[in-house]
């Protein structure tokens, strides 16, 4: 199959209930993520930590690899587009940790799932995945469901939380970004191994860079608890999770798979509750109904149309 074919064929697929279910496991694991950052940072300056768990989970990558067979080293088309993506992938986290860093972790929540609007933009341009206006509806349900489960807006807003807010839209264009470069150039194409690893092994010395410039140092050996979680960012959510994700890219609609993320804050509270003892409110019930409601307007099959004059039925 060609590329072209490839995004046709990928465009018009409707998910399925594995791929539901491993969205909904790619999510649980990204909301839970964002606590296990938040309870490393005591311990490992934000830059500095996402530059050791990318350092680790190419590693990862690199095993898999080899276990699989791939050729991560021949040459195929995809270098271009391969370190392209790795810089869009790079620059994002520096712009999310910097953005959180200025701004509240709620606001940054909302405001980085702006990223699936970018997505569906992007992919009605290139692709021609055209949302209807039920799903473009669905996607703003969603953005409202996750606004009101982290409790946005916020009093006491000043410029410098504004511009954090900023950061944290252009991370999360940039997270819609590397989605779009993977599913519109040769990397379709090319297995999840080596579209991670471009981008993985990109982000260490930008990230490294940044930890530099912004003069972070680890004062002391972290704990056995810290040392975990960078074990399972490494390990499991770099390196297994965002690879499962590209094997999702290339096989489904980049606009619904895109908004399945909605549901990641809503995971990262629960988890914030039960780890964090953060306060849960009666309104992150009326959220979660919100962010299903959605996402099932998102991905409702579309109605069949009949052709009056051929009498024909077409999907």
């Amino acid at each position: 199959m060609s590329s072209d074919q490839a995004l046709v064929s990928s465009a018009e697929r409707p998910l399925s209930a594995g791929a539901v279910a491993l969205m909904l496991l790619l999510c649980l694991s990204w909301g839970f993520n964002q606590v296990a950052i938040k309870l490393v940072i005591p311990e490992i300056p934000p830059f500095t930590q996402a530059a050791i768990r990318s350092a680790g989970a190419l590693l990862v990558i690199l095993s898999i690899a080899w276990i699989r067979g791939v050729k991560l080293f021949e040459r195929d088309g995809t270098l271009g587009a391969g370190l392209f993506a790795g810089v869009l992938f790079g620059i994002e986290f520096v712009l999310i940790y910097r953005g959180i860093l200025l701004t509240s972790a709620s606001r940054a929540a909302v405001f980085l799932y702006t990223a699936p609007f970018v997505v569906a933009l992007g992919s009605y341009r290139f692709l021609g995945e055209r949302l209807r206006a039920i799903q473009w509806g669905g996607l703003a349900l969603s953005f409202a469901g996750v606004a009101l489960a982290i409790g946005v807006p916020q009093a006491d807003v000043d410029t410098q939380v504004l511009l954090g807010d900023l950061m944290v839209v252009g991370g999360g264009a940039l997270w819609a970004a590397t989605t779009l470069v993977a599913k519109t150039t040769r990397l379709i194409t090319a297995p999840a191994e080596k579209v991670l690893g471009y981008q993985v092994a990109m982000s260490i010395p930008i990230l490294g860079l940044s930890a530099w410039i912004s003069d972070e140092t680890i004062t002391r050996v972290p704990g056995s608890l810290a040392l975990s979680l960078m074990a399972y960012q490494a390990i499991w959510v770099v390196g297994m999770t965002y690879m499962l994700w590209f094997s999702l890219v290339k096989t489904y609609s980049a606009s619904r798979l895109s908004a399945f993320s909605f549901i990641t804050p809503l995971f990262g509270v629960i988890g914030g509750y039960f780890i964090m003892h953060d306060t849960l409110t009666p309104a992150f019930a009326v959220a979660a109904v919100l962010v299903i409601a959605g996402l099932y307007l998102v991905n409702r099959p579309s109605p069949p149309v009949i052709d009056p004059l051929l009498k024909v039925t077409k999907t």
